[in-house]
């Protein structure tokens, strides 16, 4: 096995580990729940081609995570690891394609290698890779259109194939966030592309425009389909989408200015990445393998700051461009290890020790919010917090013997350590222990068949108590005794005591079975997103 082979496995296995293993400890949230109940009825319903969520139409996203989420679903029926997997695969190809296209790119597989380490380990990648959402699908796919479309670019020959390649990736981001990936990475790199004047399309118009059709079609065939049979609602949902770019979420256009924490760990080094006066002096290659993704990351950061709506998850594909620049860095202090000035070396401490020095504080975090709740017994907290000091101790000696690529090892270590062994423990503090869920009714064989109902005038429950219900919730207006009579015998959604929900009239008429109070919270109470809309009474009500 060849060393760029050998490098693909070993990222493989660590994102087996940082994306997969135990990825069902934290309950689903808001964004899975959407796009779980959204394939549950994709199933139940027999329509995969017009998506709804809890009986309304749900043509927002584009289908293809959904497909994939009812596919698991048709497999592996309510299992969030399942879901989580699929999207730990999606993370996995992007990690593999950011690897083949940076090797490519700089003939260098160790800076490769080095930059998809730190993209494993970039909080935002981790978080969307371990969730059962659209976000990680559109970039994963379209980090595959750009690697196949920079070979068809800089090769010679017509490359038909890898322009056939780029379009279906292509394509088949439009089908999992539509034109989001086109924006927030695609038109980042072409610009890039043009200034340092990279590829050719002489003699490759005809692939190209191939190229260009597949993408076409792939993209637009599901919103063709959707126009002609549902012509005033897809409009409907066209015009919503657009305009929440320009009134939802609205944001400064200075919003992003804490960007680096989204990698988390490297927060420091991609602050440092940017010091382009003082990298460029230092690195040979320097408009290869640092300005490129630098220039990129850059107008990245530029568009997606132009656009009114703004949220910490857009900034996902700014880890791509990132992770190379960081990864330069680390690679220059790899090889010029021997060689680096007074300066270097305290820029590279700044970084390494600051990550050693929190590394040591983990055992009390793990004190605090463990050992001392009774979460964990006194021998495994003693054993964890020996194993986190010892890569602690790793790490100090790495920082200060000025060893990089000792100090990555270590770092890559220490989130598999994460992982596997306190990932379990995570769930203990982050979810709601006393949680009271809905889905304790679907073992009730007495609500069999019997639809479940909120009050219209309370407005639509939350997603997540849907998904945990595993079944539609329809509105009834409850002051409507015709509408209350004809929709008999069904289980009412109450966030108040019933008698003072529906008039006493139409409740003199029917028999009331009190089913119970449930608390559908994830987090526990004493969190800040600890709410009452999650706290609701479920009550069936039949004729006598």
């Amino acid at each position: 096995m060849n060393k760029p082979n050998k490098q693909i496995v070993i990222l493989i296995v660590v994102c087996f580990f940082t994306y997969i293993f135990h990825n069902g400890v934290l309950v689903p949230d808001i964004m899975e729940s959407r796009n779980i109940v959204t394939a549950r009825e994709m199933i139940s319903d027999s329509n995969w081609l017009v998506p709804t969520m809890n009986d309304v139409l749900r043509l927002e996203k584009p289908p293809l995570p959904t497909w994939i989420a009812a596919a698991v679903e048709l497999v592996a029926p309510d299992n969030i690891c399942a879901q989580r997997t699929m999207t730990g695969l999606a993370a996995t190809m992007l990690v593999i394609f950011f690897f083949l296209f940076g090797s490519f790119f700089t003939k260098d597989d160790r800076y490769s290698f080095i930059s998809a380490l730190i993209l494993c380990t970039c909080y935002n990648i981790i978080l969307m890779g371990r969730t059962a959402s659209w976000d990680i699908y559109c970039h994963a796919f379209m980090m595959g259109a750009i690697y196949f479309l920079y070979k068809g670019l800089t090769l010679e020959g017509k490359q038909t194939g890898n322009f056939a390649w780029a379009g279906l990736m292509l394509g088949l981001s439009f089908l999992s966030k539509g034109p989001v990936s086109f924006y927030a990475l695609l038109l980042p790199f072409i610009i890039c592309l043009l200034i340092f004047k990279k590829g050719t399309l002489k003699g490759k118009m005809g692939p190209f425009l191939l190229m260009i059709g597949i993408c076409i079609v792939l993209s637009s065939w599901w919103y063709i389909y959707l126009i002609v049979f549902h012509p005033e609602k897809t409009m409907a949902v066209i015009d919503k989408e657009t305009t929440a770019w320009s009134n939802h979420n609205v944001r400064p256009w200075y919003y992003y200015y804490q960007f680096s924490l989204e990698t988390g760990v490297w927060s420091i080094l991609l602050l440092v990445a940017l010091a382009f006066p003082y990298w460029k002096k230092k690195m040979d290659n320097a408009p290869t393998q640092y300005l490129f993704p630098l220039a990129w990351m850059a107008i990245l950061l530029f568009v997606l700051s132009c656009i009114p709506e703004k949220k910490p998850r857009y900034l996902l594909p700014m880890l791509i461009p990132a992770s190379y620049t960081m990864g330069y860095i680390f690679n220059y202090w790899i090889t010029k290890c021997d060689e680096l000035t007074k300066t270097d070396k305290k820029i590279y401490r700044i970084n390494t020790i600051a990550i050693a020095f929190i590394v040591t504080l983990i055992p009390i975090g793990i004190y605090i919010f463990l050992f001392a709740k009774g979460h964990i017994s006194l021998l495994p907290f003693i054993l964890l917090s020996l194993m986190l000091l010892a890569i602690a101790f790793v790490l100090w000696k790495t920082a200060v013997q000025i060893k990089p690529d000792g100090f990555l090892a270590g770092v890559v270590v220490l989130f598999l350590f994460a992982e596997i062994m306190l990932m379990p423990l995570v769930g203990k503090v982050a979810n709601n222990t006393e949680m009271q869920s809905i889905s304790a009714t679907r073992d009730m064989e007495q609500l069999d068949d019997i639809p479940f109902k909120y009050n219209i005038a309370n407005g639509e429950p939350r997603i997540e108590i849907i998904y945990a219900a595993y079944r539609k919730i329809s509105p009834i207006d409850i002051n409507d005794a015709k509408a209350v009579n004809d929709a008999l015998p069904f289980v009412l959604l109450t966030y108040q005591d019933i008698h003072e929900e529906v008039p006493e009239d139409i409740l003199n008429n029917l028999t009331v079975t009190h089913i119970g109070n449930f608390d559908d919270n994830q987090r526990p109470k004493n969190s800040r997103r600890y709410k009452d809309i999650f706290i609701f009474d479920l009550t069936l009500l039949e004729k006598k």
